[in-house]
């Protein structure tokens, strides 16, 4: 018996040709998850780059509406940091308007900061569930492989009344393809897990410092006057 891919997929039993097309289909949603989630940080990533100096120059100037209307586009709408901005202004403005006091005013302008933060936050994690139970599923699906592959093993000694190489060999074959096709999505789906969540906790720190970088202007804004 040969030991290609063609030739194991051809030996498989109808179970362990059921749990390969899972595992394939299982990878292919992870690195779907990936490349998607990917496209969303570099958007998130230009956006903030093109924006940012412009609403430091804005708030340097003292402009503080001005920079309102620019972190509110619709075009910086998938910025992180525009979001943040405009969050913690908007709220120091209406504090304004409701005749609170001045610290109250920065209070719920930071209020507003971590509320943006943590929205934009979960919109950064989202499907990363989804790589995180492929990443603990997968392993246990390829065993349930292994297990059907074991069964096939036994069967053949059954069938040939003997215990030789030949008698197992299919059965061993497809538990041991089964498992290592399991480990390797698992592998992949952490991998890419890991790598997601890393730049997620990049762009809180990002979204942390512009939030304290608002309130602190706020804060200098409040003594001068």
């Amino acid at each position: 018996m040969q030991f290609g891919l063609i030739e194991m997929w051809q030996a498989m039993g109808l179970v362990a040709k059921a749990v390969a097309i899972t595992l394939i289909f299982l990878s292919i949603i992870a690195l779907y998850r990936f490349i998607e989630r990917q496209l969303v940080f570099a958007r998130a990533s230009k956006k903030s780059k093109a924006v940012a100096p412009k609403l430091a120059d804005l708030l340097k100037q003292g402009k503080i509406q001005e920079a309102l209307t620019l972190s509110s586009k619709k075009e910086y709408k998938w910025s992180h940091l525009a979001r943040v901005t405009a969050a913690g202004i908007k709220e120091f403005l209406e504090g304004k308007e409701a005749n609170l006091s001045l610290e109250e005013q920065v209070e719920t302008a930071r209020r507003g900061c971590e509320r943006a933060s943590n929205i934009f936050t979960q919109e950064l994690k989202r499907g990363l569930n989804t790589l995180a139970t492929i990443a603990t599923s997968a392993p246990f699906i390829g065993l349930f492989g292994t297990i059907a592959g074991i069964i096939n093993a036994f069967r053949g000694m059954a069938l040939t009344g003997s215990g030789g190489i030949g008698a197992v060999a299919q059965g061993i074959a497809e538990a041991l393809v089964t498992t290592a096709f399991g480990i390797g999505v698992a592998v992949i789906a952490l991998w890419c897990f890991n790598f997601l969540n890393t730049k997620i906790e990049i762009y809180g720190a990002e979204m942390a410092n512009t939030a304290s970088e608002i309130i602190d202007f706020f804060v200098r804004k409040t003594e001068q006057t």
